[in-house]
């Protein structure tokens, strides 16, 4: 490899590193109900807080106008006001840093003339998906600042993460692109095709995770493995297919179902990787969606049964979020070193 792409794919895979962070925050931020904190959006002089007491006093006045405040945090002190205004702040402060890693390192390769041709496309890709994600991000935002709307719509918080990790999954795939040499690649097409569909599916249940999330459904049934009892949740019976979508329970136990899918098809899939003929690396990576899916099922266990406990769901809700997105980058991983070969 070329010192050059070098260069531009350990910017890249840093870059996918900030990123990840950057949803995990997202997560903190839903789970401590800071979301809403900060109710305008103000992409460069936003990046500095209340520095005196009566520019806090203005921002706490024009939390205290949405219907978050005045339903549920209306005994909020100002100091209950700056830890959720605190969460929000950063996590808009760290795209803000994101941007900034990203653009002077990019206005310098091109100075130094480090981007091949074929870089460039891909470059402008990138930027634009950037933009797109924040431009999503404040419109979900202002889904939940009004007099009736207790947190942000769910529909467009899941919108908001699965377009965050669609960045995040070209950011890799970018990188990989510069890393990885020909002969680590394999040719399965059938474990290709089978993968992709597995992917397909993980794409679907985190989208019914952020749904989880947006919904509050896991404190609906903090029960395991019967759902409060149940095994199928009796109000899903008379739901249409859209009352689903907007059921917490119904929610809840698609989430639950597709899980236990999900797990058996990637047990399949990891008896079918280990049948090909694959360089050591890919052998490596083959390893992961079953520990990972493992994994993400005990801590999806553990963040229903403690979905009342507020510290233990925030960071078992985080761990269960990042180990789901790590399943879907693996996937996309692999997907890559299946690459028809040159």
């Amino acid at each position: 490899m070329k010192k050059e792409s070098n260069a531009v794919s350990i910017w890249l895979l840093i870059g996918v590193g900030m990123l990840v962070i950057q949803v995990l925050l997202g997560g903190i931020t839903r789970l401590t109900g800071s979301g809403l904190s900060i109710t305008e959006w103000k992409p460069l002089m936003g990046a500095i807080p209340p520095l005196n007491e009566t520019e806090w006093m203005q921002a706490f006045e024009k939390y205290k106008q949405i219907g978050q405040y005045k339903h549920i945090n209306f005994d909020f002190s100002l100091n209950d006001f700056k830890f959720i205004f605190f969460w929000e702040w950063f996590h808009r402060e760290w795209a803000r840093l994101i941007a900034v890693v990203f653009a002077i390192p990019f206005a310098w390769f091109i100075i130094k003339g480090k981007f091949k041709k074929e870089m460039i496309k891909p470059m402008l890709i990138l930027f634009l998906l950037g933009a797109m994600q924040g431009a999503i991000g404040w419109i979900m935002v202002a889904s939940g600042l009004n007099d009736e709307s207790l947190y942000v719509n769910h529909i467009k918080l899941a919108i908001h993460f699965i377009s965050a990790m669609v960045l995040v999954c070209y950011t890799l795939w970018f990188a990989l692109q510069l890393l990885v040499p020909q002969n680590q690649l394999v040719n399965a097409p059938s474990l290709k095709k089978y993968t992709l569909w597995l992917t397909a599916i993980i794409v679907v249940q985190l989208v019914f995770g952020a749904f989880m999330a947006g919904l509050k459904a896991a404190t609906f049934a903090t029960t395991w493995p019967l759902i409060n009892g149940e095994v199928v949740p009796a109000s899903m019976y008379n739901d249409t297919f859209i009352q689903m979508m907007r059921d917490p329970l119904a929610v809840h136990f698609i989430h639950r179902t597709m899980a236990y899918i999900i797990a058996i098809i990637v047990f399949v899939w990891y008896l079918r990787a280990k049948k090909i003929t694959a360089t050591p690396l890919f052998k490596a990576i083959s390893k992961l969606p079953l520990i990972l899916v493992i994994l993400q099922i005990v801590l999806g266990i553990l963040t229903v049964l403690n979905a009342n406990d507020h510290f233990a769901l925030l960071w078992l809700g985080v761990s269960h979020q990042l180990v789901g997105m790590m399943l879907l980058l693996t996937m996309v991983t692999a997907i890559f070193f299946n690459k028809k070969l040159k």
